[in-house]
């Protein structure tokens, strides 16, 4: 089975210009030129043409694109390659819609819709951290989680860890150890509201991953600067970390 140049452009939505241009720079010839100068092309070719635009559509420039094809040996891992970035964009997409429905919530509610989540999907603030720290499906998990919430979901789940710091801050002030019996309860609470996020190792079930991140989360408190003052103080940060590791060494 063979189109004809316009048959092919029809069906992908392109231009016969475009087509001819990828043949001129050697991106896409056709199967075949007929006597009559018809270009044609066959099912390779059109294989070809549906990765130039999926490349396109991902925001690869002509050039990039015949790289990547002159290298490549195998078509079919490439095509891999594509369904994954393709679900990828797929994700991103489902985020931005939430957050813009969210918005639209909000504004015919009366309200005044927050900047961070009018921006969710858009650019994903902790993505790379998160991903760095327990992996690509953590943050994919856990991030589709939170904007699959609604807004009242959303504030229900803040208050409950702005419940979480107000609890932290007046133990660090009654000048108790970390490892006292009531650190230890507010550890073991803390561990509850973080397991309650899915794609984090607590939820999961993984016993020395979820030791390796309470330990983490609480050297987080410390040392990132972005919870500087979030419990009050250095002194109720160090507190918060002291007892988290407690817990966590302890066997949780």
């Amino acid at each position: 089975m063979e189109w004809t140049i316009q048959e092919l452009a029809a069906r992908a939505g392109i231009t016969s210009r475009a087509l001819r241009h990828y043949d001129s720079t050697g991106l896409l010839a056709p199967s075949r030129v007929g006597a009559n100068g018809y270009r044609y092309y066959d099912a390779g070719a059109v294989l070809r043409l549906q990765r130039i635009l999926l490349m396109r559509r991902l925001g690869m420039g002509l050039p990039a694109i015949a790289k990547v094809l002159a290298e490549e040996v195998d078509a079919a891992e490439g095509l891999r390659g594509h369904i994954a970035a393709l679900e990828e964009e797929r994700e991103r997409l489902d985020r931005q819609i939430r957050s813009v429905r969210q918005t639209l919530e909000v504004l015919e509610a009366g309200g005044e819709p927050r900047m961070d989540v009018m921006l969710a999907g858009f650019n994903d603030y902790y993505r790379d951290e998160v991903i760095s720290r327990w992996g690509e499906r953590a943050f994919r998990v856990s991030n589709d989680w939170w904007h699959g919430k609604t807004l009242e979901q959303q504030r229900a789940w803040k208050r409950d860890a702005e419940d979480l710091v107000a609890a932290w801050v007046d133990l660090a002030k009654a000048g108790i150890s970390p490892k006292s019996d009531k650190a230890q309860e507010l550890a073991a609470r803390h561990v509850r509201w973080l397991s309650r996020i899915p794609g984090t190792p607590t939820f999961d079930g993984d016993r020395e991953r979820s030791i390796e991140m309470v330990i983490g989360v609480g050297d987080m408190y410390v040392d990132d600067p972005r919870y500087a003052g979030m419990y009050d103080d250095a002194a109720g940060s160090a507190f918060v970390r002291d007892a988290l590791h407690a817990y966590a060494r302890s066997g949780m």
